[in-house]
This record gives C-alpha cells, sequence and structure tokens, in this order.
C-alpha cells in the first residue's frame, strides 16, 4: 500500500476511511475474543475501535486501539515521526489487549469500589500522573508492559496484574512465587475473576473517545500536538562523554585498527528506535525524552565530527548503550539527567 499523499496527510484522519475489518488487526481480535472464552469471560464481550492512543474510557467496556495500527504505511509514519510503537505484530498487539481488558474488567464490575481491591491495589481518586518515577524491578508489582506501567496508577497496577493472569500458559504463581505482594494481587485476581465469570457485568456503556470516525485533525496536526513542549532541558556537558566513546576525526586515537572509519552520528540514530523502546523497558525513562535525547548526542556527535573504526562498530553500540540507559536512570530517580 502506497503512502499517504502529502493532501492525505492534511486531511482530516477520519476521512481516510479507516476501519478494524478487514485489516491485520481483525484476525489478532478474534484469537483475543478465544482468549477471553478459554479463561472463562463470556458475559463481558468488550467493544473495540479506532482512536488516537490505546485505552479505555472510564466506566465503559470500549477498547481504544491507536488507528497508525490499521495501516502499515501509517503505522510506518508513526515510527519515523514518534519512534516508538506500541502494540505492533500479534503478540505485541495480545499483550496490549490483555491490559486493556484489564480496565474494562475494573469498570464493568467496578471493582474499584471494593474493599479488597483498594486494599491490594490502592485507592482510584490517587491522582494520575503522566509522570512518574517507577522502582525498576520491584517486587511489589507484576511485570507486562514497558516501564513498570503497573507502578504509575491503582487501575494500571490492576490492569497489569490482570494481564498477567490471563496470559496462556503463564505459570504466573511459579514466576512470583518470590515475590509475596506481587502473587497477593494475582491470587485475588484468580479468585474474583472465577466468581465474576458467573455474573453479568454491572457496566455495559461504549461511548467512545475520540472515535477515528470523528477525528478532525490532520496526520500532521496529531503529530504537531503529540510533540508538545520541549520537556527538560537536554544535558549540557556530554562531550566528554562522547569523546571517551569515539575517537576525534582528526586524530585517529585507536592506532590498532586499520579499519575504514564511520561517523557516530549515523549509528546513534542508527540504534535510536532499539534504545528508546528498551531503554523505556528497563527504566521507566519515557520514549519521547529519550529520543530527544539520543538526538542531541547525534548532533554533538556530528558537531564534534567524531567517528569509529569499523570493526569495533559492537563494542562502541554498547557503549553509547550504557551512556544513554545510565542517563535515563538519573532522570528517573534524580530528575535531571546530570547532577
Amino acid at each position: 500500500m502506497a503512502s499517504p499523499s502529502h493532501f492525505q496527510e492534511r486531511s482530516p484522519i477520519r476521512d481516510l476511511g479507516l476501519t478494524i475489518a478487514g485489516t491485520e488487526l481483525e484476525p489478532v481480535l478474534t484469537e483475543f475474543q478465544q482468549e477471553l472464552e478459554q479463561q472463562g469471560i463470556r458475559r463481558l464481550k468488550p467493544h473495540f475501535y479506532l482512536s488516537t492512543e490505546w485505552g479505555v474510557p472510564t466506566d465503559t467496556i470500549s477498547i481504544a486501539i491507536p488507528f497508525y495500527l490499521a495501516r502499515p504505511d501509517l503505522t510506518a509514519i508513526h515510527a519515523e515521526r514518534v519512534g516508538h510503537l506500541e502494540g505492533v505484530g500479534r503478540l505485541e498487539l495480545l499483550r496490549y489487549l490483555r491490559h486493556e481488558m484489564g480496565h474494562v474488567v475494573n469498570y464493568a464490575y467496578q471493582l474499584y469500589e471494593q474493599e479488597e481491591w483498594v486494599k491490594h491495589f490502592g485507592s482510584m481518586t490517587q491522582p494520575y500522573l503522566e509522570e512518574y518515577r517507577p522502582e525498576p524491578f520491584s517486587r511489589r508489582y507484576v511485570r507486562h508492559l514497558p516501564g513498570w506501567y503497573a507502578q504509575k496508577h491503582p487501575d494500571e497496577d490492576w490492569a497489569e496484574t490482570f494481564a498477567v493472569w490471563m496470559t496462556p500458559n503463564m505459570d504466573w504463581r511459579a514466576a512470583y512465587a518470590d515475590w509475596p505482594e506481587a502473587l497477593a494481587k494475582l491470587e485475588y485476581c484468580d479468585r474474583t475473576m472465577a466468581i465474576l465469570n458467573q455474573r453479568d457485568p454491572e457496566v455495559t456503556a461504549t461511548e467512545l473517545d475520540d472515535d477515528v470516525r470523528d477525528l478532525t485533525s490532520s496526520l500532521e496536526d496529531y503529530y504537531r500536538e503529540m510533540a508538545g513542549p520541549e520537556g527538560d532541558p537536554l544535558p549540557r556537558g556530554l562531550d566528554g562523554a562522547l569523546q571517551a566513546i569515539f575517537e576525534d576525526y582528526h586524530q585517529r586515537e585507536d592506532l590498532t585498527s586499520q579499519a575504514p572509519r564511520r561517523p557516530a552520528m549515523e549509528l546513534i540514530l542508527r540504534l535510536e528506535r532499539d534504545l528508546v523502546a528498551n531503554v523505556f523497558r528497563w527504566t521507566g525513562h519515557f520514549p519521547e525524552p529519550t529520543r530527544r535525547l539520543v538526538q542531541h548526542l547525534a548532533e554533538r556527535a556530528r558537531h564534534l565530527q567524531q567517528v569509529y573504526p569499523e570493526d569495533r562498530e559492537t563494542t562502541v553500540a554498547v557503549a553509547i548503550t550504557t551512556l544513554v540507559t545510565s542517563l535515563a536512570m538519573n532522570h528517573v530517580f534524580r530528575g535531571s539527567y546530570l547532577p
């Protein structure tokens, strides 16, 4: 399928004719519904629709799927403009659907009002912050989506717990045997679902938030808004770190290698997508600022005219990955990249 024309990128998204039917999403949703059946979830039937991002409108049973997942060309544009994709491919789609189904169950049966739910997960009235500082590898929470997402809010903690419980062939009792608090949440989920599967849902509303058929903004508008403000200032004083990794263009410090020299900037930008995804997964530092950080390092490397020996690329890639991860961890724990 051809990429959207410039005209299409400036046209309202609602005019792109996007639907779930007939796309690669459709068979995955069929498989997901079979998973629900296998888990005994037969009375609660979620509604799926295309929107701007993953989510479940509060107190509904509607699951929003990002519109860019409906067409490969739009997925490619999103990867280029944002650098981070959520739910691409069958396995990742199912991963995100299980998480969102957790929200559906929570709202459909109003679990958040139950004393035991609050005991395990906390109050739904807790502020929902887009920026949060997780504790990596905390044994109080399950691991499912990247970024230690269960630590963001009680609603997300439940959704992640439910997703782990729902995952086929997942021996969660063995996996979390040494994580008593996370295991207690999973056991609560298991007991609760055995009861709920015998009851009709209390909430069946399917109101939609930002339905793709109503989006008057264009692709250009959408990605301009996603870019948002610049956020935290980029760290200064990293030239020394880069110089410790790459050799100077004018002085070939690594005289043991006669391999051709490659521009450091090109390597950093080539690593960008994997760095953004994996730094988010393991540190909780969000993709958008990580991407800005990586691009900043690439620009500084260009300005310093830095290069590296072609036969040392793996070593250099590990070094730059370690640098970005260390800076991200600093930001997660201290609120800034550098002291």
